[in-house]
C-alpha cells in the first residue's frame, strides 16, 4: 500500500472508532507527523484523559500505553506494538521492590513514571524526569526510596537535602552517554549549547549547559536566544525540535543514544492495531487503583 493511502486509511479509522493517536517525541518522523498529539507519556496520557475518544491509539512503549490505562480505564488502549518495551521499566518488578520496601525503615516511595503499573502501585507518588525534585520535596519525610533510575535520583538528591535510597536501575540509552562523546561532540559544535535529560549519567549532567526533561529541551529551544545546541537524549527528539525551529540547528550528543524499543512501530502497525483493535493494554483493577493514586498525587501537586 502506497505511504499516501496507507494514512488516509490510517485516519479515516480513527475517526470512525473516535479514536485519538498519541505519539512520543522518541517516535519516527512519519508517525509524529500523523498523530494528533505528540510529547513525553505523561502529558499524552493527562490530554487523552480529558478527550471525549472511545480509543487511545498510543504510539510508544508498554508502561505508556498501562499509564493511559490507568488514567482512562472506561477508554480502549491501544499499543500497535505489544514488545515495544522499555529497559529500565523491566529493571524493577513488584516482588523486588516490596523486598526492598522490607528491608528499609518506613518511607515514601517515589516511582517514576517510566515503570509498570504494578510497580507503580506498591509507589507512594509517582514522578517524571521535570518534577522529580519538586515531589521529593512535597513529602512529609526525611528520607525516599526512588526507583527505578539511579541518575534521576542521584540528580534528585544533589538538590534536596532529604535522604535519597537509590535502586540500581537505568535508561541504557542515557546511561552510554559519556563525558568523552559530550567533549567531542562539543570540539565539532562549538558554542552550541549542550542539553542534558536528568537520566543521564551525573558526570554527563556536571557538562550540561541544561538539564531538562524532553519537554524542557523544547521549550529550551524555542526561548532561548542560541541558535545552536547539542542534544542530550534520545536521538529521536531531533526531528519535533528540528520542526519547531526550522532556523535552529541540533546535533546528537552521541548516534549511539538510539533506543530500538521506540523505533518498531510502523504505518502499518497502526493499521493494523486500529482495523483489529490489536495490541489492547488493559491494567487489573487492583493494580489500577493503587496505580493511580500515586498517579493522581503527583497530578495534584502541579494544581
Amino acid at each position: 500500500m502506497k505511504t499516501n493511502d496507507l494514512k488516509a486509511n490510517i485516519r479515516h479509522l480513527l475517526k470512525e472508532r473516535n479514536a485519538i493517536f498519541l505519539a512520543h517525541n522518541y517516535q519516527p518522523p512519519e508517525i509524529q507527523d500523523l498523530a494528533d498529539l505528540c510529547g513525553d507519556s505523561l502529558e499524552l496520557s493527562i490530554q487523552a484523559a480529558r478527550t471525549e475518544a472511545d480509543v487511545i491509539l498510543f504510539c510508544g512503549v508498554h508502561f505508556m500505553a498501562e499509564t493511559a490505562a490507568i488514567l482512562s480505564p472506561e477508554k480502549t488502549v491501544l499499543l500497535p506494538r505489544p514488545d515495544a518495551g522499555c529497559p529500565m521499566a523491566e529493571m524493577i518488578d513488584p516482588v523486588s521492590l516490596r523486598a526492598r520496601i522490607d528491608e528499609l525503615p518506613p518511607m515514601p516511595v517515589v516511582t517514576y513514571v517510566n515503570s509498570s503499573a504494578a510497580v507503580k502501585a506498591l509507589s507512594t507518588i509517582c514522578c517524571t524526569s521535570a518534577n522529580a525534585v519538586a515531589v521529593v520535596e512535597s513529602l512529609d519525610a526525611e528520607a525516599v526510596l526512588m526507583t527505578p533510575d539511579r541518575n534521576l535520583a542521584r540528580y534528585t538528591a544533589a538538590r534536596t537535602k532529604k535522604k535519597v535510597h537509590v535502586w540500581e536501575g537505568c535508561c541504557p540509552i542515557h546511561d552510554r552517554l559519556s563525558p568523552e562523546d559530550v567533549r567531542r561532540a562539543r570540539e565539532a559544535h562549538p558554542g552550541a549549547v549542550f542539553m542534558a535529560h536528568p537520566e543521564c549519567r551525573p558526570e554527563v549532567l556536571a557538562l550540561a549547559d541544561v538539564i531538562t526533561s524532553t519537554s524542557g529541551m523544547l521549550r529550551t529551544a524555542a526561548e532561548s536566544d542560541s541558535s545552536r545546541f547539542i542534544v542530550g537524549t534520545e536521538v529521536g527528539l531531533l526531528y519535533p525540535l528540528k520542526k519547531a525551529n526550522p532556523a535552529k540547528e541540533f546535533f546528537a550528543a552521541s548516534e549511539r543514544m538510539l533506543c530500538e524499543d521506540m523505533k518498531k512501530i510502523s504505518l502499518q502497525d497502526v493499521l493494523k492495531s486500529l482495523e483489529q483493535l490489536h495490541g489492547r493494554v488493559t491494567v487489573p483493577e487492583d493494580i489500577r487503583r493503587p496505580a493511580f493514586a500515586a498517579v493522581q498525587r503527583m497530578i495534584d501537586l502541579a494544581l
